[in-house]
């Protein structure tokens, strides 16, 4: 966190972090309506889909990914949906939904990287301090228009109070400090890597989520799962490899974006 300081921005730029909160809020509130439409195996299959979307991004925006990248990243897409793949429950909403998910967790991630390393290079804390306000009230908003609010509302004398028991407010402030956590080390990783290693990244998440329920809640896994388990691993390290000799230069692909 050192170098930490709040800069001013023009109106470009606060356009841009406006922008950012939304695809942050959004990114949220879809994810989490999609688990009510569709199984969370779907869900997972499709969201191995993130690295492909960000290099269509990367393009997009003019960012070239080095070939021996790409080779990489097709070993975690297959890994992560042999892991999770099993008895799946879809509806064309949950499809669209989930969809929607894959689209923003990839712009998510692209656009973090171009407000933390592109033109704007602001600190991961700085950003934090611009767009949380705004992406707190949008989730606000969000959770009114998707019912969660009258939800806990009727709830909240009988089952949700700290009076009735103080589980759920454990809950929610472990949640935001580990929520915390999370974005300022995604910002700073971001920051220091590339949207792509970050999305090699959750897919491996992804993994060690099957892996923890396994375990917790002794969760059969078959030889499919177990052999998708070590097929995204044995990629994302693959990916690591490659991206480190790149970044040292002892790639072919040094120029490509990180």
């Amino acid at each position: 966190l050192d170098n930490a300081h709040v800069s001013t921005l023009d109106y470009s730029g606060t356009i841009k972090t406006w922008a950012f909160s939304v695809i942050f809020s959004l990114n949220i509130a879809i994810g989490n309506v999609s688990l009510r439409y569709v199984s969370v195996n779907f869900n997972q299959v499709m969201r191995s889909l993130v690295p492909a979307v960000a290099i269509l991004f990367g393009y997009c925006l003019g960012k070239a990914t080095s070939t021996r990248r790409k080779v990489a990243v097709i070993p975690v897409v297959m890994g992560v949906a042999m892991a999770c793949f099993g008895e799946m429950s879809i509806t064309m909403i949950g499809f669209v939904f989930t969809g929607l998910c894959v689209v923003l967790a990839a712009l998510k991630a692209v656009a973090a990287g171009e407000i933390l390393s592109g033109s704007l290079k602001l600190h991961p804390i700085d950003l934090l301090y611009k767009m949380a306000p705004k992406a707190a009230l949008q989730c606000l908003i969000l959770s009114c228009l998707t019912g969660e609010v009258t939800s806990i509302a009727s709830r909240w004398a009988t089952e949700l109070s700290p009076a009735a028991s103080l589980w759920p407010t454990f809950g929610v402030v472990s949640t935001g400090i580990m929520s915390f956590s999370l974005n300022i080390s995604s910002l700073v990783s971001n920051k220091l890597t590339s949207p792509l290693t970050l999305c090699i990244a959750a897919n491996v998440k992804q993994v060690l989520m099957i892996l923890l329920a396994t375990a917790i809640f002794n969760t059969p896994v078959s030889f499919l799962n177990g052999s998708g388990i070590a097929v995204v691993l044995i990629g994302s390290g693959i990916y690591s490899y490659v991206s480190m000799q790149e970044k040292t230069g002892g790639g072919g692909g040094a120029a490509a974006a990180k």
